[in-house]
This record gives structure tokens, C-alpha cells and sequence, in this order.
């Protein structure tokens, strides 16, 4: 049966993704069973998205009530969970306006314009230029995919959009000197996941923040992949005890929903007036209903502390790997958000553990990736990790663990 989905789907979705051969059907917390009717436990939550795992039974239920309700109106009119959403947002970070969007994409498209427009506004037309990170992800579309640091997201789209400079992650020389009169934004993700779960240096980001106030230049932290609770605090900039102007979000704030939101303070949003920006689906009143929801139980239900309590104990079990197999060279992380780098290709890694019933995910090649649920258990984590012990031994088998 899955054989037969995986050919229709060949001949007529877009050939964008190398996708393993698993037809899935249906899930339940942190476990998902495929069209065949085997069973996974899930370590990548659609990468770092499902913090509440699969078919969470009360968003689904709010996502039904507001769809007997209302669909949409457009932006043209006020809806009441657009609003709630945005309260509770604002309520609890740095930011006093909140722009929805679709994705983590149009997030960054809408922070990236906000920065630049702030400086035109004031009669400075000539900074526009943004300083970005190597080894960064911000999305697929023109202006994130210019602002991301990876020269193999970019290749084939030629040219890019002017305007952004690379410095090295946690080089603050090199930061600094990357600031000129031209800049008028910093963008950093406070962990870089796509870049293989590096972690900033807390000292590096109070003093890009001190950087950024000194040159009169916005600071903007993308959290779409480290947001709503993935490191144990609803963001990721609280470990830090550092502030930006912009935040993007996107991932986690629909639990599976397609919304993103950039927030900003109010000096920093002044410059979206009406006409500045815009999005037909941006906080339609399901999605937005749904992602409400998801916060209220993220807070409700003591999430944050079950995810740095499991966090802990995740990383504790990685780093016993990491003693007694000579393949792991690096733990890092923090929260739900933990990588293990190897020294030689992770791919079979990921295939032997899926081939057990566990899937985990890797990126730049040799990074294992485990963002699972915010739900994951210990016991998950442990049966995860005898694989691991297992595979890394060379002693595995086919059999699930």
C-alpha cells in the first residue's frame, strides 16, 4: 500500500524533497503509525514543530469550535482570536505588535522589510544593509534566502537580493567590524538549528545588543525553530537575559498549523503603517484559534518545566554515548533542542533508527537533530538511546528496541 501512495505522489508532487519511503496515516502524542500500521516514536516533531505532539486532542477540538464559527474575513476587519493571540504574545516577551503570517519565511520577509523601512522612514535612505550569520537558516524565499548563510540553499538562484553581510556565529571582531554606516539590522538566531544546534555564547549576544544600541541599529533574533518552549523557555533569548527589537516565530505557535508572526517593539514596529505590509491569511481566525490554544496548554500544563527537565536528562544520556563511542565528537543544545555531532555521515544513522521504529533527523551532514515533542518522556529518551548504544557499537539488529 505505501508503495502505491509513494508512486502516485512521484509522478505528481514536485520533486522538492528526498523523502524516506513512510506513508504516515495517523499520530498521537509522540508517536506516529504509518498506512502499513507500524509504529514510530518521533524525535523531529515535524522538525521542531508538533511541541505538543501529534493530534493533540484540546487544539483540535479549539480548531473545530472556531471552524463552526468563522474562516476568514481578511485583514480588512478585527477577528477575536487574532487578537486574543496577539494579547497573550505581547503579554509575555519584549514586543508590543504583533504582524501574522503564514510561515517562518514570511516572517523574516516582514522583519527584514520592517528594518530597512525604519531607516528610510527617517530620511536615511542609505542604510539598508543587514549582517547575518554563516551557517544561518532563515527560509526559502528571495530575501530569506539571501539572509541565510549557506551557500547551498542559495546555489542555483543567483543572483540574490543585495544587502546582506556574513560574519562568523559568536565572532564578535568580526561582527563589529561588519557594522557601518550602511547597517541597519543584526540577524541571529539565538541556536542555530539548521546549522547544526550551535549555540550562542550568553556574553556574545549581550554584546551584539550593546553593539546594536551603540550604532542606533535593530537587532533581530529569528526564533521560528527555537521558539514556544523548544529550549525550555517560551524564547530562547530569556537564557540570555538579552532583548531584541524584532522576533520571528513560526513552528511551534500552530503546533502543525501553517502561521507565522513577527512581534517588535513599538519604536521598531512604527514604521508598518497601513499599506507598508500585508497578508491575505496572515492570523485567519481558525489558525489563530488553534495556536491559542496551544499556548494556553504549553503554559497551563507546566510544558516549559517537563521540557527542561527531560531536556536535561536527554543531554545527560547523549553525553554517556558520547563517552563510550568514539564517533560522537560534540553534544550541544539545551531544552528539547540537542544535537550530537559524528565524524563521519549521519544518514545511517538516521536509517537504522527508523529501521527500529525511532525517527531522528540530521543536518550539515554529520549533526544528529533530536527536537521531538515537548511531551517526549525519559523512557522514550532511554529507548532512543539504546539504539544509538546499539548502532554505534556496530552490534544492531532489525529489530525494534
Amino acid at each position: 500500500m505505501s508503495k502505491d501512495y509513494i508512486q502516485r505522489a512521484d509522478k505528481v508532487v514536485a520533486n522538492t524533497y528526498k523523502r524516506f519511503p513512510l506513508v504516515f496515516e495517523r499520530g498521537r502524542g509522540c508517536t506516529l503509525w504509518d498506512i502499513e500500521g507500524r509504529q514510530y516514536t518521533d524525535f523531529v516533531a515535524g522538525i521542531a514543530v508538533c511541541n505538543l505532539g501529534h493530534a493533540n486532542p484540546e487544539v483540535s477540538r479549539a480548531l473545530a469550535r472556531q471552524a463552526d464559527k468563522l474562516f476568514h474575513v481578511s485583514n480588512l476587519f478585527y477577528t477575536v482570536p487574532q487578537v486574543e493571540l496577539a494579547e497573550w504574545l505581547v503579554g509575555r516577551c519584549f514586543a508590543d505588535r504583533v504582524f501574522f503570517c503564514n510561515s517562518g519565511a514570511e516572517a523574516n520577509e516582514a522583519a527584514i522589510k520592517l528594518a530597512r523601512k525604519t531607516f528610510f522612514d527617517q530620511g536615511d535612505f542609505n542604510r539598508w544593509r543587514i549582517v547575518a550569520m554563516d551557517q544561518s537558516f532563515h527560509g526559502r524565499t528571495f530575501a530569506a534566502l539571501s539572509a541565510t548563510g549557506q551557500q547551498k540553499v542559495r546555489e542555483g538562484f543567483e543572483p540574490i537580493l543585495e544587502g546582506f553581510d556574513f560574519v562568523a556565529y559568536n565572532d564578535m571582531e568580526q561582527l563589529a567590524a561588519a557594522v557601518t554606516d550602511k547597517t541597519c539590522a543584526v540577524l541571529l538566531e539565538p541556536v542555530q538549528g539548521e546549522g547544526g544546534i550551535r549555540c550562542a555564547d550568553p556574553r556574545y549576544l549581550k554584546d551584539v545588543r550593546r553593539l546594536c544600541d551603540e550604532k542606533g541599529i535593530m537587532l533581530i533574533f529569528d526564533e521560528i525553530q527555537t521558539g514556544i518552549g523548544r529550549t525550555g523557555k517560551l524564547f530562547a533569548h530569556e537564557h540570555f537575559d538579552v532583548q531584541p527589537d524584532i522576533m520571528t516565530l513560526a513552528k511551534a505557535l500552530g503546533n502543525g498549523l501553517p502561521i507565522g508572526a513577527m512581534l517588535a517593539s513599538e519604536k521598531a514596529a512604527a514604521a508598518f503603517t497601513p499599506g507598508a505590509h500585508a497578508s491575505t491569511f496572515g492570523g485567519t481566525p481558525v489558525i489563530t484559534a488553534a495556536a491559542l490554544e496551544v499556548l494556553r496548554i504549553i503554559e497551563a500544563e507546566n510544558i516549559l518545566d517537563h521540557c527542561r527537565e527531560v531536556g536535561d536528562y536527554f543531554k545527560s544520556r547523549l553525553l554517556w554515548l558520547k563517552d563510550r563511542h568514539p564517533v560522537v565528537e560534540e553534544v550541544r543544545g539545551v531544552g528539547l533542542m540537542l544535537g550530537m555531532k559524528l565524524s563521519q555521515k549521519g544518514a545511517p544513522v538516521v536509517e537504522a533508527c527508523m529501521e527500529k521504529g525511532l525517527l531522528i533527523n540530521c543536518t550539515q551532514e554529520n549533526v544528529l537533530r533530536f527536537v521531538p515533542p515537548l511531551v517526549i518522556t525519559a523512557e522514550e529518551v532511554d529507548r532512543l538511546v539504546a539504539c544509538l548504544d546499539e548502532i554505534f557499537a556496530g552490534t544492531s539488529t532489525t529489530e525494534t528496541c
